[in-house]
């Protein structure tokens, strides 16, 4: 048999190597928006090169975060719009780090596909490299990674890295945590990145809906309302006075009720009012078409709260009124046990 070349043989297996250098040769514009005179040496190399300058900080910390997107991938794998996930992902990673008290310096990336699809890559670099520039985080590289037999059909995983930078003494931990003090939220859009997986069961499997449903109460159809993009809410927390946060959680995976008891001293609870704001239309439908008891709906969903902050009660009012709309009480700090507790 006639030998042939190695990159064809591999792409009749499943891999074009030669459609990956071509579109990774073509990143240069989109990673440049997001680099500033501190990324050294250019793209595609084995690793990405970044100069830090911490200039005014006493005691830099590096702050590292790992996340993917889950499933809403299949959301937009389903509609053909993969931009908005690229955002999803870093801004998610932004506020994991962001509760702590960091600011993004830099983002790697992570596709792992069956197939190469240019105009999925393409979306996927474009959200991506938005966020990045948006936040004042570089993209300094990541891995494309081609696997048939590992996903199938036009399914594909996107996870990131990030790594950002706190001076020790200004670190969030919630140490300074007292009962008495109060609880603030920041207005979630949409469903973020979680809970994803039941939300696909109870409308399409259980209500039998279809993406460009129009439900009484949602502004866009039901397609959009799932693409909705996670805010980065880490520009707001740093523009607060320094001192005033003594603790932030991120409402991901495990809602209000598993996210808040991680930065809660022991013998402090979080006390929720749940009636203290609106519960989105959308988090109604999907406790109504899935029979979702209250309490689980709070351990899945944000219900509405993608970051909630922890001040004394007297910065409470000027913490809100510095934070302006989507800004709102929604609980307190008693003695407890350490956990969250819904009233």
């Amino acid at each position: 048999m006639p030998a042939a070349a190695p990159s064809k043989a591999y792409a009749r297996a499943g891999v074009d190597i030669d459609l990956g250098n071509r579109l990774k040769g073509g990143l240069g514009r989109a990673l440049a928006s997001t680099h500033g005179p501190e990324v050294l040496g250019k793209a595609g190399g084995f690793g990405g090169l970044f100069r830090a300058d911490f200039k005014g900080m006493r005691e830099p910390v590096l702050v590292g975060s790992i996340d993917g997107v889950g499933t809403k991938l299949k959301v937009a794998i389903e509609l053909g719009r993969h931009d908005t996930v690229g955002q999803d992902l870093v801004n998610h990673c932004i506020n994991d780090i962001a509760v702590l008290g960091a600011r993004p310096l830099f983002f790697l990336d992570y596709i792992g596909t069956g197939k190469l699809e240019p105009a999925v890559f393409k979306g996927l670099l474009a959200g991506l490299a938005k966020a990045c520039a948006a936040a004042g985080c570089a993209l300094i590289g990541g891995e494309t990674a081609q696997m048939p037999g590992i996903y199938q059909g036009k399914d594909y995983d996107l996870a990131g890295t990030i790594v950002g930078v706190v001076d020790k003494r200004k670190i969030i931990d919630g140490r300074k945590v007292r009962p008495g003090d109060a609880v603030l939220g920041l207005a979630a859009d949409g469903l973020h990145t979680n809970g994803y997986s039941l939300a696909r069961d109870i409308l399409f499997n259980k209500m039998a809906l279809a993406l460009d449903a129009r439900l009484p109460g949602l502004k866009k159809t039901l397609g959009d309302e799932l693409l909705r993009v996670h805010p980065n809410y880490q520009p707001r927390m740093a523009a607060l006075p320094e001192g005033v946060l003594k603790g932030a959680a991120h409402i991901t995976g495990g809602g209000l009720i598993d996210n808040l008891p991680r930065v809660l001293p022991d013998a402090c609870d979080a006390v929720i009012d749940t009636a203290a704001w609106k519960t989105p239309r959308l988090c109604q439908i999907l406790q109504e078409g899935g029979a979702v008891p209250k309490e689980e709906m709070f351990q899945v969903f944000n219900m509405g709260v993608g970051m909630a902050l922890i001040v004394a009660e007297k910065d409470a009012t000027p913490t809100l009124d510095a934070l302006g709309k989507g800004a709102f009480r929604i609980g307190r700090i008693e003695r407890g046990t350490g956990r969250t507790r819904l009233r």
